[in-house]
């Protein structure tokens, strides 16, 4: 029987602990052998990456081993299957390469050094190809190398070639018949800004000592961003790149070929569509497109959710999956291995077989809820300073409550991180925590965000800290003029660039009652001056380029007026964040305090930037509930209460 009761305090089967077991940081999935592997988070054992195969469901890599990569910081391409059975990955706490056989112990490929960590595996040519990253204090370079299979490299250090440097970053490392393709960068531009597909070819010492680009960078003025190349024939390679904006068009990454002669090389778009086949290039290894044995190609295209086609020449085939976001992590035959998520479905691992036309969830892909608890995302757009502004609206879902007559319920408006990032209105354990409790939830793609064209991302260059907020602000106004929202019971919150974004609203706009900052930017010159490389440059495109534009740094750090922060916050750190260092979220924390503003502040030991560890997870969430119940006024049955600093009395509970 259905009870009529406040928004916000209905009764929930779903714990925050089940946020934590149920949900897997699922990292990529190999064919190996007649067996599929995959990569998964174990919040149980501290966040670890654990290797699984789906053969038994057992462990490939077992405790305490943990796979998980630190070149530019946010690592990727950690794992691969190697050959004879073995695994090859990177350990997280020392950053080495091993190769593991089945019932053996790990045995390093490379010399202990505390200065160099490896990612961008790949196994090519009788060799393991990867990315090195060496740091000297703030000095950090980075090649592509290779490294003997044997073990000989970690005890001779100088048996591991590199291959080619040259460049601030390299990604996507492509070797074939006496060539190698790879992606380059260097400050300060970031991948989805201006990066080059390159190629040369391999001298007799397996090095390059001359490259050429075959595209990406700056073409007559205008900046190109190049991923993922992949070869389809001896001469002949498939990348992604977004041209510059066509007429009529926006610029999206394209599909395109580059046929290689000596005469010159010939490059051609292979499919000229108004979405992307690319995205921000966070972690080393992530794929969008995979050709196949038969010359067809496997590709998701995004236009605000994703879409997987099927190109065979100039025949386009839409293939029907559940998934409205995922990835395409390998191929074999006429099978795939996809990783994704759909409005109706969490995240999982998927068999694709396009002989039969089936999809499979190997991992995950089912929700241990009654399909009645589970809210729809609905893909929604607002008017906002800059244009149109996406998001997807999840409602309060329930099938034994209802809120009462004339109440409209609290929202919480989520701002993704990055900021150069995307969100897709898949269904989330960690969203319908709220939304079975009767909280509506907002999830804004604000202008910034990939998935719309480089016109929509770009909208942010110069402006991050207006256009974000005013796209925030417009959409939480907007839901609530729907009537689907309380504009008095607005919330937001973010996390790293996205707390940058909540910090910012709260001091800058009336539309929020309550914020939740994870790990957030509060002081974009500490930002600068704490960060890791491979966003040390970053603000330079979404603010301005030092010393120039420190004005405009102060300007808009919500630090530099803790006067304007007068809306409650609960603020959650990890301490060993290298991204966005505790420093901080400290400084935040006594702002608030001194100027007696309601607040909270969680510092997580053993945390990075994010929370992998299932105490962190169910701490994080419980506070988060709480929290808003103490704020907006609603009781929260389950979920133990959040002492606030600064708060004289709490709010009537409606």
């Amino acid at each position: 029987m259905t009870q009529t009761l406040p928004y916000g305090s209905w009764p929930s089967p779903l714990a925050a602990s089940d946020i934590a077991v149920s949900a897997p940081r699922l990292s990529g999935a190999r064919f190996a052998d007649d067996d599929i592997w995959w990569a998964e988070g174990v919040p149980s054992e501290r966040g670890r990456t654990a290797v699984r195969r789906a053969s038994d469901g057992g462990m490939v890599l077992p405790s305490p081993w943990s796979a998980r990569s630190r070149v530019h910081e946010y690592g990727g391409g950690a794992w691969l299957p190697g050959p004879d059975g073995t695994l090859l990955f990177v350990e997280q706490s020392d950053q080495r390469v091993y190769s593991l056989a089945a019932g053996g112990l790990p045995v390093a490929l490379t010399p202990a050094d505390e200065h160099a960590a490896y990612g961008d595996l790949v196994l090519a040519t009788g060799r393991l190809w990867a990315v090195r990253e060496r740091q000297d204090g703030r000095r950090v370079t980075r090649d592509i190398v290779t490294v003997p299979l044997d073990g000989s490299a970690a005890r001779r250090p100088d048996r591991i070639v590199s291959v080619v440097a040259g460049s601030d970053f390299l990604a996507f490392p492509s070797p074939r018949a006496g060539r190698l393709a790879w992606i380059a960068w260097d400050h300060p531009d970031m991948p989805w800004d201006a990066a080059e597909l390159r190629i040369g070819d391999l001298g007799a010492d397996g090095r390059i000592s001359q490259w050429r680009t075959l595209a990406g960078g700056r073409v007559d003025g205008t900046e190109v961003s190049a991923l993922q190349p992949e070869w389809i024939s001896d001469d002949t390679l498939l990348f992604s790149a977004d041209p510059p904006i066509r007429p009529g068009g926006a610029a999206r990454w394209n599909l395109h070929r580059a046929r290689l002669d000596a005469r010159g090389d010939e490059v051609a778009v292979v499919r000229t569509v108004d979405a992307d086949t690319g995205g921000p290039l966070w972690n080393l290894g992530t794929r969008w497109y995979s050709p196949l044995a038969d010359g067809r190609i496997l590709a998701v295209e995004t236009d605000g959710r994703d879409r997987l086609v099927l190109i065979d020449g100039g025949t386009v085939t839409d293939l029907d999956t559940v998934l409205g976001e995922m990835h395409v992590e390998d191929v074999r035959g006429t099978r795939a291995l996809l990783t994704g998520a759909g409005p109706r479905t969490p995240g999982g691992i998927w068999l694709l077989d396009l002989a039969l036309g089936t999809l499979t969830a190997l991992r995950g892909g089912v929700s241990s809820l009654d399909p009645e608890w589970l809210p729809e995302a609905r893909a929604v757009a607002f008017d906002g300073p800059s244009g149109e502004v996406h998001a997807f609206h999840y409602p309060p879902t329930s099938p034994v409550a209802e809120g009462r007559d004339g109440e409209l319920p609290p929202c919480l408006v989520l701002v993704h991180g990055g900021p150069t990032a995307h969100v897709a209105g898949s269904l989330s354990l960690a969203i319908t925590y709220f939304t079975s409790r009767g909280i509506a939830v907002l999830d804004v793609n604000y202008g910034g965000s990939t998935g719309y064209g480089r016109a929509y991302r770009e909208r942010l260059r110069g402006e991050w800290g207006v256009v974000d907020v005013a796209d925030v602000a417009a959409a939480a106004r907007g839901l609530a003029a729907e009537g689907l929202a309380d504009a008095a019971r607005l919330a937001v919150r973010g996390g790293s660039a996205g707390g940058w974004t909540v910090l910012c609203a709260l001091a800058g706009t009336d539309v929020f009652a309550a914020g939740i900052s994870r790990y957030g930017v509060a002081d974009l010159r500490l930002l600068v001056a704490e960060t890791h490389d491979f966003e040390a440059r970053y603000i330079d495109g979404l603010v301005g380029p030092l010393p120039g534009a420190e004005q405009l740094y102060v300007d808009r750090s919500p630090l530099s007026h803790p006067e304007r922060l007068r809306t409650p916050l609960l603020i959650l750190q990890g301490a060993d964040d290298p991204v966005v260092p505790p420093s901080q979220s400290e400084a935040l924390r006594d702002a608030l305090s001194e100027g007696g503003v309601p607040h909270a502040y969680l510092l997580f030991p053993g945390e990075s930037h994010g929370f992998r560890g299932a105490d962190a997870i169910v701490r994080a969430f419980e506070a988060e509930a709480a929290f808003l119940g103490a704020v907006l006024g609603f009781d929260t049955p389950g979920v133990p209460p959040l002492p606030l600093s600064g708060m004289s009395e709490p709010p009537a509970i409606v």
